[in-house]
């Protein structure tokens, strides 16, 4: 009787580790883990694999256990069984018809999701209650639905963490949390982007297959249910196995070693949900190694020839009020062009600016989300642990480079051919005085093609040149910031513009077709009036991939950026290694403007800069200067790598680097560096320092 109740859990769980155990060998044998394993190593990584899962299944066995634990058919003699059945429907009709219930507080689903649940239960009680001759049926039926949503769950987070690894290289982290809370483009992206009616069919089928199995090797287990002593014997051996499984977790995801991959693949996507639900921000000084905040400040604020926060910039040419287009490029890798490696010839428009701009060769993207890119081209600073500025409450009112464009009297917008309020975009942008074009400004006769991420880049484009046009009619200069969207999963786009279908569905086709979109905008812009008193910034706002064999892969993180304008920008390559927070400060520089600025990026230009760079992830912060790469992560964890760099033989100033040796004995000084930039930066948007 005992051992009975058990099958229920043994099957699922062992149909849990089974498949937990072939997404582990996909994982191991997929081509985005580079890293290699021997055998010891492969039985390592599926020895703790085995013991995540064993605990995570423990801990979500929870809800099988309380479902259990309230299997009774006393609870329906009278009166008790008339009584809780009144109390059911009064509490339903409490939800229903009472305004600002309790559960009301919560907002969103909840009352919805609550009013469902407690309706279905009232139904359910009811029929057994009313219907003792059906009991047992009834009790098998929700036995079964029950067993279902364990089997349907298991199969489809695993196809989840596939695709999620897929496109990332990681198990579950905060990107899984955002796909949670944009549910529109997502699912829309997940639409477009797989054949969604035969995967969901293989997912169904197999769910029903795996639950009549499981339902008809265990359902005789209802027949006789549990008495109040065996119920309380299973409850205290659960709590007991949740009680470990919880520390057992969590002290598993302490484990980290020098192979990325080993860590992503050992772990359990779970629970890395769970934490990086519950740790959208990290609190630096609670979390990060740390000097004296005096001499962090110092440290720091030493490389400019103004050694502080608030710094006066002043030029000695006269200031030139050139209209300026800054395009940041959706997802686009430094190797994806020519003149940085390539070999595919996709970019032939951008290769073709890029010989006649200044090329920055040797550039760093600050993280690999869109958010980050944003936020270092528009606040010119380090990232931060946890989320971006730009997704946090306080993110208005920041000392930005369109606030500097505004006291010179420039008109600022910010141009997104999607919904900005996705990532936050639209709240940030507007808090800092920018005005929107996105998809809301579109006409419907505008819109030639779309997808869930937004309008054809070729749509943004004359959405673009409209919107200048109308900026330049008003006598005053224009800044405007446009994020492209094309060169994204699900990399749809018009037919017969690229030789590549435009439902293939492939990066290949989504980079082709932007720098396509991009040849069309120029073509467009060369013949307006204000072309010839424009400049124009290309960037990338972040690579196409960061998954390697290191927190911080630093080739992954390499981006192109050029800054072009016919008759003022000299052809040009600036091979010296710098950041994405620098290149507006450069921007200005070459623009001559005086102003106070509180940019923590440089003008790579002055002879004070300091060739550096800052890469990071939600939680590994980098600093790469002097050949070595310098880490930063939580628990106060610090690792120093040294770099090789190695010359493309297809563009030789291009130097990739290669290789990633683990220093046992970090140079100190290269550790404070990295520790100044980022408490310092901390600390100053902790105390809202970096405002305007």
């Amino acid at each position: 009787m005992f051992s009975g109740k058990i099958k229920p859990f043994l099957y699922l769980g062992i149909f849990y580790l089974i498949i937990s155990l072939i997404i582990r060998i996909i994982f191991l044998l997929h081509p985005i883990t580079t890293a290699s394993f021997g055998f010891l190593e492969i039985i390592k990584v599926l020895s703790i694999g085995l013991l995540n899962d064993f605990f995570v299944f423990t801990i979500a066995g929870s809800l099988l256990a309380v479902y259990f634990l309230f299997l009774s058919d006393c609870k329906y003699n009278k009166p008790y069984g008339y009584i809780i059945f009144g109390a059911l429907v009064l509490f339903f009709l409490y939800i229903l018809l009472i305004p600002n219930n309790i559960f009301d507080q919560y907002g969103g689903s909840v009352t919805e999701i609550v009013l469902a649940f407690v309706g279905i239960k009232t139904i359910f009680f009811g029929l057994m209650l009313f219907i003792p001759s059906k009991r047992i049926k009834i009790r098998n039926t929700l036995y079964f639905i029950t067993l279902l949503q364990y089997v349907l769950l298991i199969i489809f987070n695993a196809v989840s963490e596939y695709f999620f690894y897929n496109e990332f290289g990681v198990r579950y982290n905060f990107i899984a949390v955002d796909y949670l809370i944009y549910t529109n483009e997502v699912i829309g992206n997940v639409m477009e982007s797989y054949p969604v009616v035969p995967l969901f069919s293989v997912i169904l089928i197999s769910t029903i297959a795996i639950t009549l199995f499981i339902y008809k090797k265990t359902k005789n287990e209802l027949l006789e249910l549990p008495d109040f002593k065996q119920k309380m014997v299973l409850l205290g051996t659960f709590i007991v196995l949740f009680s470990l499984s919880l520390l057992g977790v969590s002290s598993l995801m302490q484990i980290r070693s020098d192979n990325v991959f080993a860590d992503e693949i050992e772990s359990n996507g779970l629970p890395k949900f769970y934490w990086a639900f519950t740790h959208n921000e990290l609190d630096y000084f609670q979390f990060y190694p740390q000097i004296s905040q005096q001499q962090a400040e110092k440290n720091f604020l030493s490389q400019y020839a103004d050694p502080a926060l608030l710094r006066n910039v002043v030029s000695e040419q006269p200031e030139l009020k050139k209209n300026v287009v800054l395009i940041s490029i959706e997802s686009l890798s430094a190797d994806f062009m020519d003149h940085y490696g390539g070999t595919k010839k996709m970019t032939p428009f951008l290769d073709s600016l890029a010989d006649r701009s200044m090329m920055f060769t040797n550039l760093y993207a600050t993280g690999n989300r869109t958010v980050r890119g944003l936020e270092a081209l528009t606040l010119c600073i380090p990232p931060t642990a946890g989320e971006s500025v730009i997704k946090r409450d306080d993110n208005k009112n920041k000392f930005t480079t369109g606030s500097v464009f505004r006291s010179k009297g420039y008109d600022v917008k910010f141009l997104y051919g999607g919904y900005s309020y996705f990532d936050n975009m639209e709240d940030f942008f507007s808090g800092n005085g920018y005005d929107i074009v996105d998809r809301n400004s579109f006409k419907p006769e505008e819109i030639t093609f779309a997808n869930v991420w937004g309008v054809a880049d070729e749509d943004m484009a004359k959405k673009a040149i409209q919107t200048m046009n109308a900026e330049a009619r008003s006598g005053k200069p224009f800044f405007n910031h446009w994020m492209t969207v094309s060169n994204h999963r699900p990399f749809t786009y018009p037919e017969g513009k690229i030789d590549i279908p435009g439902d293939a569905k492939s990066r290949d086709g989504g980079v082709k077709y932007t720098d396509y979109s991009l040849r069309k905008f120029f073509e467009m812009a060369k013949k307006q009036d204000w072309y010839k008193n424009t400049v124009f910034v290309i960037i990338a706002d972040h690579c196409a991939s960061s998954a390697g064999k290191t927190e911080l892969p630093a080739d992954k993180y390499r981006i192109p950026a050029m800054i072009f304008s016919e008759g003022f920008i000299q052809p040009q390559k600036f091979d010296k290694l710098m950041s994405q927070i620098d290149v507006m400060p450069t921007l200005f520089g070459l623009l001559n403007f005086s102003y106070q600025s509180k940019f923590l990026g440089q003008d790579v230009l002055k002879k004070e800069f300091q060739p550096k760079a800052y890469i990071a992830t939600y939680q590994d912060l980098g600093f790469l200067k002097n050949g070595h790469l310098t880490i930063i992560s939580p628990v106060k964890k610090v690792k120093q790598y040294a770099l090789k760099l190695q010359p493309s033989s297809l563009a030789p100033e291009f130097k990739l680097y290669y290789d990633e040796k683990l220093i046992r004995n970090p140079d100190q000084k290269l550790v404070n560096d990295a520790v100044s930039a980022y408490q310092s930066t901390s600390f100053w948007l902790k105390h809202k320092k970096l405002n305007r």
